[in-house]
Order: C-alpha cells, then structure tokens, then sequence
C-alpha cells in the first residue's frame, strides 16, 4: 500500500462532523496528564503525519495551526488513536517544555469545580 492509500484510508476512518472537523485530545505520554482539546480537519491531520508534530485547524482564524509555532511549545506526535465511535483523535505527544495551554500552564485543564464553594478554583500546582 503507498503513503497516499494509507493516508486516504486513515481519513476515511474519521468520522468528520459537518464542518470537516474532528475534535482532537492532546496527552502526554509518559505522565499520562490530558493537555489539550483542539480541532483537525482532513489538512491538519495529514500535516500532522507529514511532521511528526501537532498541527490543528483553528476555527477563530480558519486556518492550520502547527502548535507551537509561535511559542516554540510544540507537540511531537508519538501516537495517533481513533475512538471507537471513529469520531475523536487522540494524540499522544511529547510536549515541548512541558507548557501546552497559551496561559502558560502545563494542561488547558487547569481549573477545578468546587462544589462546596460552588466555584471553580485553580488546582494548586504540584
């Protein structure tokens, strides 16, 4: 099979939504810590392979965004999964200087929700 059968098969496993578009979750191997939630389209995912790097598509400027273009926080792409339902991309990444949310934190996941304060409150870093 040559590259571009295994490409047109890979994409034709995604369940794409009606905008061409497949939310993708970003997890660092190794400490297993889930970093991010983005999205690709079919573009994003091919250029995600062609680089062994994370490229997303961004829906607020609508185009492909190589992560880390501009922070140098890049994601280098260890593991492609597809869930059973075909419709949500794991990656599994090596995250560059351990930062991957553009505040400057390890996981965008940074927030927690206190039930008894009703509120939600930063989780301490460890």
């Amino acid at each position: 099979m040559n590259k571009n059968s295994q490409n047109q098969s890979l994409l034709e496993a995604v369940t794409w939504n009606d905008q061409g578009l497949v939310p993708v979750i970003a997890q660092e191997v190794g400490s297993g810590d889930v970093l991010m939630m983005a999205w690709m389209n079919r573009d994003a995912l091919l250029e995600t392979l062609r680089l062994g790097e994370a490229v997303y598509w961004t829906r607020s400027r609508q185009k492909l965004w190589h992560k880390g273009e501009e922070s140098g926080h890049t994601q280098k792409v260890k593991e492609i999964r597809l869930d059973c339902d075909g419709d949500t991309i794991l990656l599994m990444v090596e995250q560059k200087d351990g930062i991957a949310c553009h505040t400057g934190e390890h996981s965008c996941f940074f927030m927690e929700w206190d039930a008894v304060s009703s509120n939600w409150r930063r989780i301490s870093k460890a």
